[in-house]
């Protein structure tokens, strides 16, 4: 199976850190024009750099904005007019009682996890459509399905990301245009690495992975980590013209680890 995706650009959000880096890394193998987003234009240099010593000759475009705010959408809209792909994947997490979450703390999860992806599509699909051909991945979590005590706020965010991404499906039909979201299951990112020391005792070695996924995630049938390669296969599968019949869903990458026969 080749994906080819050179003649494309895509917009990674939230690609300095997390899953974003392996994301950015897959499209730009595939030959697609990558633009790397973080809030700081060091990050995002230092992203790049990291990405173009994994790919070289790849063609890669800084984009530095903070894209939970108008004014940063607005500025990747002046510098990609034309994106044919967008894989919102800029989110943030941690672990706290539900009772001590403030109304703050839920707003800024609704901001960061669901309306940088809605502001984001609304400015992009329309040129998608035009085009008649596009592509917009909205990066979900297992926790959108099996919402986790220990951080509700986060899973009912990542909730309101399947129902967005079903959403504008509907806005995109017949039109050439594919929206999907992708349920990541745990995976192995350095912020992943500080949320799992927060469960299990910090003085084990990394190998409190398989601590964590005995007592938190025990349902997973990987029984591990995910890496976020993994994750970016799949991106880059929904990306290219190999997925023009997958529209709507909600693709999991989960290991197993939501106890269903259905995606």
């Amino acid at each position: 199976m080749d994906i080819d995706l050179r003649t494309r650009t895509a917009l990674v959000t939230g690609s300095t850190q997390g899953i974003g880096p392996a994301t950015a890394t897959t499209l730009a193998r595939a030959g697609a024009v990558v633009a790397v987003n973080g809030r700081t234009e060091e990050k995002v240099a230092r992203a790049v750099e990291a990405v173009s010593a994994d790919v070289p000759g790849a063609e890669l475009v800084p984009a530095a904005a903070d894209v939970t705010t108008e004014e940063g959408a607005g500025r990747i809209r002046e510098l990609l007019p034309d994106l044919d792909v967008l894989v919102n994947n800029l989110g943030i997490f941690g672990a706290e009682e539900a009772l001590a979450v403030t109304d703050d703390g839920w707003r800024r999860y609704f901001e960061v996890n669901v309306l940088s992806a809605v502001r984001l599509t609304r400015g992009f699909l329309p040129g998608m459509k035009d085009r008649r051909w596009g592509r917009v991945l909205n990066i979900a979590s297992d926790s959108a399905v099996v919402i986790p005590a220990e951080m509700i706020h986060y899973g009912v965010s990542k909730t309101a990301l399947l129902a967005v991404s079903r959403g504008f499906a509907k806005e995109a039909a017949g039109t050439g245009v594919t929206v999907n979201s992708v349920i990541a299951g745990p995976t192995h990112t350095g912020g992943v690495e500080d949320f799992v020391y927060q469960l299990v005792d910090r003085d084990l070695p990394w190998e409190a992975q398989r601590e964590f996924m005995r007592l938190h995630r025990p349902q997973s049938l990987l029984q591990r980590l995910i890496e976020p390669e993994e994750i970016a296969n799949m991106v880059a599968y929904l990306s290219s013209p190999l997925a023009s019949a997958t529209t709507g869903a909600a693709v999991r990458v989960d290991g197993g680890y939501v106890d269903s026969i259905l995606p």
